[in-house]
């Protein structure tokens, strides 16, 4: 299939050069066999161990890949495919997986940049040498249903869900944007797996780049543990389904949505948390930017004199799919494992509600904390589950 930008064509080798997560990608090498070891060792491959430590830093300084590398778009692509290969082994012999993930995802963004702009020809080429079929459409692009199924679940955002698609005869019909946006979830999912080294390998690696290790722990910093503001009653094992499974999420090193972070930060000031407990919180995530972080942390807890944002109810979180009252089968404690019947009352609108049920204090209008069952303005309930109500504002 002739592969074609708006320009000029796109031959194999400046696909590859592109792309250098397809499989094939090491046809770049011309039929040279490197090896592992003369990879991590060789001094003939020392531009692309650095060059591929380049794409490391450039990931944990922005794992959003809007960071342009000048030395990479001037390297041949060869040593462009070994940087790539070197820095895949680097993180697959790291001890903290999250390292992967948000180089996965920096680097899926950073195809994104290009898939987004280009005929709907290379992302068609790209799809199939990534096992997946997508063409040309009246709208844009179609993909089979299974496939936009598998691309679009880990996307956590509301608009990608199925219900909110156009489907005809099994095919999804999207624009060429959101086609783009699919592929880039398609290369993170690839790229967050580590891949099969020998114990040997792994020995060595973490050896010879224990330097560049400790800098990336610097300039990626993971989740920290801290008991919450002075002075205050939090009780993270009082806290809902929903918040305690965002929370996994993200101490996973995995994506939470939009909606989830929003939720996450209003509900953990509300629930008494300093500002650096709830930036902490969220030190595990793939695209982590401490700045960007900080600001909208502030933004969400400085409203209203302080008592800030109120996290979303119960059947907004559901619509967003959010919603965690069937149990996690992922989750490692117990207590998040099987239903929660406290979730299924029918009084249960809020996770703030939930959270004073369970014996926690929020805080309310005026800056103070509220206990047990006192609800904000005028609603009630006593611990046992009696029946009534807590009134939502939500974000205004």
């Amino acid at each position: 299939m002739a592969v074609r930008r708006a320009s000029s064509p796109l031959d194999d080798r400046s696909l590859f050069a592109e792309y250098p997560f397809l499989p094939g990608a090491e046809a770049l090498l011309g039929g040279e066999a490197v090896s592992v070891r003369g990879l991590l060792e060789e001094p003939a491959y020392a531009t692309a161990r650095a060059l591929g430590r380049t794409r490391l830093r450039a990931a944990a300084d922005d794992p959003r890949g809007a960071h342009e590398l000048d030395e990479l778009s001037r390297a041949d692509p060869g040593v462009r495919f070994l940087s790539f290969l070197f820095a895949r082994i680097v993180l697959s012999a790291a001890v903290q997986p999250a390292t992967l993930r948000r180089w996965a995802v920096a680097e899926a963004k950073r195809s994104y940049a290009r898939l987004a702009g280009v005929p709907v020809d290379e992302l068609a080429e790209v799809a199939r040498r990534l096992g997946h079929s997508l063409a040309a459409s009246d709208v844009g692009v179609a993909l089979p249903l299974v496939d936009y199924i598998r691309l679009a679940t880990p996307i956590r955002e509301a608009e990608f869900r199925l219900a909110r698609q156009e489907v005809r005869a099994g095919e999804v019909r999207v624009g060429a944007v959101r086609a783009a946006r699919l592929l880039q979830e398609a290369v993170r999912l690839r790229l967050a797996q580590p891949l099969p080294l020998a114990e040997e390998v792994v020995r060595r690696v973490r050896e010879q780049e224990a330097e560049l290790f400790e800098e990336l722990a610097r300039r990626m910093p993971l989740p920290v543990q801290r008991p919450g503001a002075p002075g205050s009653a939090i009780r993270p094992d009082r806290f809902p389904p929903c918040i305690r499974k965002m929370q996994r999420t993200l101490q996973h090193g995995e994506n939470l949505s939009h909606a989830g972070r929003f939720c996450l930060a209003a509900f953990l000031h509300r629930a008494g948390a300093d500002e650096e407990t709830i930036v902490d919180a969220y030190r595990g995530a793939p695209d982590f930017d401490e700045s960007i972080t900080r600001y909208q942390v502030e933004h969400i807890t400085h409203r209203d004199g302080g008592r800030g944002y109120e996290p979303p109810e119960c059947g907004t979180l559901r619509s967003h799919g959010l919603c965690a009252r069937d149990g996690d089968p992922a989750a490692t404690e117990p207590a998040d494992r099987p239903r929660d019947p406290l979730c299924f009352e029918e009084y249960l609108r809020h996770p703030l509600q939930y959270y004073r049920i369970k014996g926690g204090a929020v805080l309310e209008r005026d800056g103070v904390e509220g206990e047990g069952g006192v609800t904000s303005r005028g609603g009630s309930h006593d611990r046992s589950g009696a029946r009534g109500r807590t009134r939502s504002t939500g974000p205004r």
